[in-house]
């Protein structure tokens, strides 16, 4: 049932959602409405008398008409009810009823509401209940509830742990046998923390299903063992899995396909099959998910094309194949995955297309988006010796994305490093606060593409501009590489070295001109090297050993580049110049060391020599003997923990030291997000009602710019004071202005085509008299056009010193944007502004005014005097709360601020306001829907 404002107008349609539960499946969340009697009866049969029992503190073995009736018909204001979902069905339920301090029915300003559940016995202890609430409690927030009442038997304790365990504000007492609780939904940092802590536990559940299955289905095998589906059935056998494994083709006539059982359906396969590979062309593609779904498949990876990647129809065909696989509760990578490996020695899974044997063992992790990215990328590890933990490329992500994939690694034990191409972020603001969280314990590197989308492309564009990108990236400790060599070359100094200690590095090696150009390299890359130490040409392995170990016992430097030229007799040398190098690692272990060569193939290989069993695939069964899963033993080989990365040049060898030395030192200092201030100063109910006030007859998708004396009362109520501003419509007016103001004064234009132009001529400063203000103003007028159309004013002359500029803007995608520059065409046109995520904490607004490459002039560039940069973080904070306590707020730009040697001035604020999304970047959980 898809009900739609067509249908009800009142029907909140916003208030649907999908939600992944505590064990990984997913479920649908939406309002009750009065077409779901016969589901709500169906429901109610299926419950438990005892959980009955528990809802109405009586036996209530059936619900009455009146009953159905009530629990169907809502307002959606002062009685709204919602159901989780999975197809048709109902598998739990809950409702608010709006009530007065009396505890009867009541409406608005009555802001407590009673609230209730029932969740299948079935579904219980899947986290139902709790996803129930978080939604609940935004939609009653949504209608100006604040509180939530609750009667609980005291024996049913699973109810009360779902409250007690919520994280809101709460009070508890015992009266007339039941237990009374009653929650304050205002959100809290614990109550958003236990929030995220699920969401974290079930989207990583959730990708552990799809890479650790019990059995799996490939769906679409040809008889003649050709096609996408033949072949990810041989790659997954030919792996070694170690579960059961199925193909399934509609016209079988055979006990077996490939040696692997075959069937028609997957409903005729008489076992639990947790993970489904569809391999069949899209029109047929429904059929085989609905089978899947009836037969309780937990997720599926569909290789097949012809969505997202063919245009409008196939992009319509993509949103109803998420649909439909949602209404199962299950999850999907893809459609036009190329597929997932998990090379863990209990799982064995390559449920992709790359053939048989299986990437080694190793501890990165690997997701792209584009399967010809994730060919190049599997390719170019497996050349230089690095293994896998896991790898998915997820084709059009209509469901599982990098976010998914991110949550697993950060528990994931076996994964040491993240590695992601990404052609969009998705959700920036999730991705971002994932990726800091992960960050904080292991390095995530991205590579992301699509910065320029063709018309047409499957992969929508974003409105975020690239350097906004970038900042938000290096905000969360992200590594941003700019190409797929990159992200190569960085996962693997990260994958096999320890991080850096600081940016000195020591150089040595067997020639000049390479040592030298690598010190070129660190140079450019704002690294500190030590003068290159030059072994000569007749340098043997042993040289290289003496002269390694002793750079890295030193304690002058963090991080070492060997560079190594071609001996004479190169192949017998190279398995001893590494074997020489290890054993210097060994000795002084600590530091990271990476090889620079120079035609030296054969070093290459040596320095990533794997350990391990030989790579090789099990035994292919003939046609007629069946497929049977794989021995405990690892068939795979693994990556040599000991190897030491190698670079065919000294540039990509130092980028990869930097990008270590530069993410070391967030770790270090930044892994500590800081703090966002309290200031007692705000008046944060003022604001609100100024806005409620202001916004009281705009339409909801209109916005409004506040009129200058509105702005500057706005932010005053958050400490911001931006300096007066009278109007000068004639040169009367502005001399009455100055005598106002007092003496000296300045004199601007300010319509929106000179505005902030000084450069234009429209700004006249420091006038200290009647006849300098008088003929400034016939200046201004003869230059540039009539008051009317230049609209002068006259403020205040403030304190000398560096002009910046103060925004923040609402991106649909990222939220609330903090950003800082240099105010002048120079900075605008080199682009010279840096961003953070609001709400900005300390450590945020100290990074930021210092990222710019402007920042010097702040600091007393060439004998100037340093100014006042605590005040100027303070402006920042203070708008960072401004906009994020009040989404109504969807833009402000205070140009010029002035940061004097002692304190600041705002000389101009524009704010803009609008109507806030029902639903903020705090909500309740939720999938994306694309």
């Amino acid at each position: 049932m898809r009900m739609t404002i067509e249908s009800d107008p009142s029907y909140p349609a916003h208030w649907e959602a999908d939600v992944v539960l505590r064990d990984g499946g997913t479920a649908r969340i939406r309002p009750i409405t009065t077409e779901d009697a016969g589901r709500l009866v169906s429901f109610y049969e299926q419950v438990s008398d005892e959980s009955k029992y528990y809802r109405f503190f009586a036996p209530y073995p059936r619900l009455s008409d009146r009953d159905v009736h009530r629990f169907t018909h809502h307002d959606y204001v002062d009685r709204v009810g919602l159901a989780a979902t999975i197809g048709e069905e109902f598998i739990g339920t809950v409702r608010y009823d709006r009530i007065g301090p009396d505890g009867r029915p009541a409406s608005a300003p009555a802001d407590e509401a009673e609230v209730a559940f029932l969740v299948q016995d079935a579904h219980q202890g899947r986290g139902v209940a709790s996803a129930l609430l978080e939604h609940i409690g935004a939609v009653a927030r949504e209608r100006g509830i604040r509180r939530f009442a609750a009667e609980v038997l005291p024996a049913n304790t699973k109810m009360i742990k779902v409250f007690t365990d919520v994280g809101y504000e709460q009070k508890r007492s015992f009266e007339d046998g039941s237990v009374h609780l009653t929650l304050d939904l205002e959100p809290t940092a614990e109550s958003l923390a236990v929030q995220r802590a699920r969401e974290q536990r079930a989207e990583a559940r959730s990708v552990q299903r799809l890479l650790a299955p019990g059995s799996v289905a490939v769906v679409g095998v040809s008889r003649s063992g050709a096609g996408v589906g033949a072949a990810a059935l041989r790659n997954l056998r030919d792996s070694g899995f170690h579960g059961h494994l199925y193909a399934v083709n509609e016209a079988v006539t055979r006990d077996l396909l490939d040696g692997v059982r075959a069937y028609r359906s997957v409903e005729d396969v008489g076992a639990p099959v947790d993970l489904a590979v569809i391999a069949v062309p899209a029109d047929r593609v429904p059929d085989a998910v609905a089978a899947c779904g009836e037969h309780g498949v937990q997720g599926l990876v569909v290789l097949s094309a012809g969505y997202g990647d063919s245009g409008p129809a196939g992009l319509a065909r993509q949103r109803e194949l998420l649909r439909q696989v949602r209404s199962y509760g299950m999850r999907l990578i893809g459609p036009n995955a190329y597929g997932v490996i998990n090379t863990a020695p209990e799982v064995e899974l390559n449920a992709s297309l790359t053939p048989a044997p299986m990437p080694m063992r190793g501890r990165t992790g690997l997701f792209t988006q584009s399967g010809a990215i994730g060919i190049a990328l599997l390719s170019a590890l497996l050349r230089r010796g690095e293994g896998l933990s896991s790898f998915v490329s997820a084709g059009n992500r209509a469901d599982v994305s990098g976010n998914d994939i991110l949550q697993y690694w950060y528990e994931d034990e076996a994964t040491d490093v993240a590695l992601l191409y990404l052609e969009t972020l998705g959700n920036p603001r999730k991705f971002t606060r994932l990726a800091r969280r992960t960050a904080a314990v292991k390095p995530v590197v991205v590579a992301k593409g699509g910065r320029h989308t063709p018309a047409g492309h499957v992969v929508p564009g974003t409105r975020l501009s690239e350097d906004t990108v970038s900042a938000l990236l290096r905000q969360a400790g992200v590594i941003r590489v700019d190409t797929v060599t990159e992200l190569v070359d960085v996962g693997l100094l990260l994958a096999s070295q320890p991080l850096p200690a600081g940016p000195r590095i020591a150089i040595l090696g067997n020639s000049e001109s390479l040592g030298v150009l690598t010190y070129d390299a660190c140079l450019t890359q704002g690294l500190r090297p030590l003068p290159p130490l030059d072994l000569t040409t007749a340098a043997s392995p042993a040289d290289f050993r003496t002269a390694l170990a002793a750079a890295l016992a030193s304690d002058d430097c963090d991080a070492v580049v060997v560079t190594a030229i071609p001996w004479v007799s190169e192949h017998a040398l190279a398995d001893d110049l590494a074997d020489a190098l290890r054993e210097a690692v060994a000795e002084a272990p600590g530091k990271p060391v990476a090889v620079v060569h120079v035609e030296l193939a054969e070093l290459v290989q040596a320095l990533s020599a794997t350990r391990g069993p030989a790579a090789g695939a099990p035994d292919r069964p003939t046609a007629g003997t069946p497929w049977t899963p794989a021995a405990p033993a690892a068939a795979a080989t693994t990556a040599d923990p000991d190897r030491i990365p190698s670079y065919p040049a000294a540039e990509r060898a130092v980028k990869a030291v930097a990008e270590a030395v530069r993410y070391g030192q967030w770790r270090r200092a930044l892994a500590d997000a800081g703090q966002v201030p309290e200031y007692e100063d705000i008046d944060e109910t003022g604001a609100a009602a100024q806005l409620a006030g202001l916004l009281a007859d705009v339409d909801g998708g209109a916005v409004l710019t506040l009129s200058d004396l509105d702005a500057r009362e706005l932010l005053a109520r958050y400490g911001i004071r931006v300096l007066s501003t009278l109007p000068a419509p004639s040169a009367d007016a502005a001399v009455r202005a100055a005598a106002v103001l007092g003496y000296p004064v300045a004199l601007k234009t300010t319509a929106p085509h000179l505005r902030h132009r000084a450069d234009l001529g429209g700004v006249r400063l420091d006038l200290t008299s009647e006849a300098e203000l008088r003929r400034s103003y016939e200046e201004l007028t003869d230059a540039l056009g009539k008051p009317g159309e230049l609209q002068p004013v006259v403020q205040a002359m403030v304190p000398r010193g560096v002009d910046t500029v103060v925004r923040s803007v609402i991106d649909p995608a990222a939220g609330a944007v903090l950003s800082f520059g240099l105010a002048g065409v120079a900075s605008e046109l080199l682009g010279d502004t840096a961003h953070r995520l609001v709400p900005a904490t300390d450590r945020d607004a100290a990074g930021l005014i210092r990222s710019i490459r402007a920042a010097p002039l702040l600091f007393g560039w060439r004998g100037s005097d340093p100014v006042d940069t605590p005040a100027l973080e303070e402006v920042l904070l203070r708008l960072s709360r401004l906009v994020d306590d009040h989404p109504e707020v969807i833009g402000v730009s205070l140009e010029p601020v002035v940061v004097a040697v002692e304190g600041i001035s705002v000389l101009s604020a524009t704010v803009r306001v609008a109507h806030p999304p029902a639903r903020g970047d705090l909500g309740p959980r939720t999938l994306p829907s694309y």
